[in-house]
């Protein structure tokens, strides 16, 4: 009896000794101390989680403007409208960094698109290149085959006059044909773009309404264009390029979306 209670102890200790080195063990003692702390922990869920905020069920078209090279051929303002513009044209170039427009959307976009993403929100871009040749129309025709909840339009500003900073906000025009069924979401959404970004410290000039632009004309679900500030005003041109700068812009404006959508 003596042996064989010994032999029984040698057994158990080697289990002990097994079991004790297995994941097995260690998700136990693991799970053992921190329910005994009132936790209960999904890993599989912290790690989703960590990565981003819940996915939400709301798309987001991005309109980094203009393109590497311009086309001039023209085409309509507006569904069946006589009045045509050039398709698209390749946009400004900053007094101080000599960068293209269509380089610095694409830059600030991308920005954008990532911190959306990181919210949960389900980004689509009109482009992720420079060389494309995608017209205005294109552009709004993307975004309404795609239904997308809200179009955000990336640009930046340039005038003769260099002393002129700030940001800008267009939004499609009220009176417009073209675009009074999008206009009352377009102005609240951009109301609150331009709130966040006073609040980050960047000068807004205010909302304007556009009616003859022609990615707001062919648009059918609510946009926004955001003028990011003057590539002609030497320092202003010098501060869109800045990465840290471009993201308290492209911050402000997914918090102003993020405003927008849990108002709506």
């Amino acid at each position: 009896m003596k042996k064989y209670r010994v032999l029984v102890g040698i057994i158990i200790a080697v289990s002990i000794g097994i079991i004790g080195t297995s994941d097995f063990a260690k998700n136990l003692y693991k799970a053992s101390n921190l329910i005994s702390k009132g936790i209960i922990v999904d890993d599989k869920k912290e790690q989703n989680e960590s990565k981003k905020e819940v996915e939400k069920d709301i798309l987001i078209c991005i309109d980094p403007g203009h393109q590497e090279k311009g086309d001039s051929n023209s085409e309509p303002v507006a569904p069946g409208s006589y009045v045509k513009k050039a398709r698209v044209s390749s946009g400004a170039t900053g007094v101080a960094t000599k960068k293209p427009e269509y380089i610095l959307n694409l830059e600030a976009s991308t920005v954008l698109k990532h911190i959306l993403e990181d919210k949960g929100y389900k980004v689509i871009m009109t482009r992720e290149s420079h060389d494309v040749n995608i017209s205005n129309s294109e552009r709004a025709i993307f975004a309404n085959n795609n239904k997308a909840d809200m179009v955000v339009r990336v640009h930046a500003d340039s005038l003769n006059d260099s002393g002129k900073t700030g940001a800008s906000i267009l939004i499609p025009a009220k009176e417009s044909k073209y675009t009074t069924a999008i206009y009352e979401d377009s102005k609240n959404c951009a109301n609150l773009i331009s709130d966040k970004m006073k609040e980050a410290g960047i000068k807004v000039n205010g909302i304007f309404e556009r009616g003859d632009l022609t990615g707001f004309n062919w648009s059918q679900v609510p946009v926004v264009l955001v003028e990011m500030g003057f590539l002609s005003n030497y320092t202003e041109d010098q501060m869109m390029s800045n990465p840290e700068y471009q993201r308290k812009l492209m911050q402000a404006i997914s918090n102003g979306l993020d405003e927008y959508f849990t108002n709506k």
